[in-house]
């Protein structure tokens, strides 16, 4: 196992325990912090981001609502007003130990002036999720194209444009760049209750690394977000907006070693 596997495994078992009686939503988080001088996660929680509890004045906690990476915001008031804490959490909720949970979707051209898309890239990109009927639909879905059917220069284009920008491109999915950027990652396993608290930098390299590919699929991987048509919605347009997705548990398995997630 390499350093930065050794490095994040460790802080997964700093910031991993069982949850004292579950939870199942945003609000049951929000509640939690608030009752912190007496739940025990929520001390947990205030530990593994720096705080000592000996040190802490108040804890308030409020869900946010709207189109934010932060699912709750919680501010730590110290002692004597020597300072106030703001920490942003971004929540993921999931049932089994494996599967894709959706980080991300909009409309290509919401994309294309967030990361200043080219155009031809962006024509390429409604082709693939069926925004824009293209000039020769694939033989396997006659809605769209996958990626792999398109020419090699043009595969190139897509390639060299994402791996340019994935600093940008990974920081959006995770953070945002709105009033509420996440700093934190709380995963919560319902199948076994656990909780895994991790600052979002380590997440975004967790998940940002690796090299961006076209699949075998005709979908894009970018080291470990999978980018695809968001398809489903019985037919409605929206089916053809573009998504990203990741596993959430597979950063609490830590690989050995570099897998081709295709």
């Amino acid at each position: 196992m390499d350093d930065t596997n050794l490095k994040l495994k460790e802080l997964i078992a700093r910031g991993s325990a069982t949850a004292k009686g579950g939870f199942k939503n945003e609000q049951d988080v929000v509640d939690k912090f608030n009752a912190w001088k007496s739940d025990e996660d929520a001390q947990k929680w205030l530990d593994v981001m720096g705080y000592q509890m000996k040190d802490i004045e108040n804890v308030k906690a409020v869900k946010i609502t709207g189109n934010f990476k932060t699912d709750v915001q919680v501010e730590i008031t110290i002692f004597f007003k020597k300072g106030t804490g703001i920490e942003n959490i971004s929540i993921k909720l999931v049932s089994n130990n494996s599967g894709f949970n959706q980080i991300d979707k909009r409309w290509i051209d919401k994309y294309v002036e967030l990361w200043g898309i080219p155009e031809r890239i962006g024509k390429q990109l409604k082709y693939f999720t069926g925004e824009l009927t293209p000039p020769k639909p694939s033989p396997e879905d006659s809605r769209r194209i996958f990626l792999d059917e398109l020419t090699s220069k043009e595969q190139a284009e897509i390639i060299d444009f994402f791996e340019k920008n994935k600093i940008l491109i990974v920081a959006d999915l995770f953070k945002g760049r709105d009033s509420f950027p996440a700093s934190w990652l709380l995963l919560y396993q319902k199948n076994i209750s656990v909780w895994t608290l991790l600052p979002m930098a380590m997440v975004m390299n967790f998940y940002g690394n690796g090299p961006v590919r076209i699949t075998r699929d005709g979908s894009l991987k970018i080291g470990r977000i999978g980018m695809q048509r968001k398809g489903g919605d019985n037919g409605r347009p929206s089916a053809a907006m573009l998504q990203f997705k990741i596993d959430p548990c597979e950063i609490v398995k830590i690989p050995t070693k570099e897998k081709n997630h295709d």
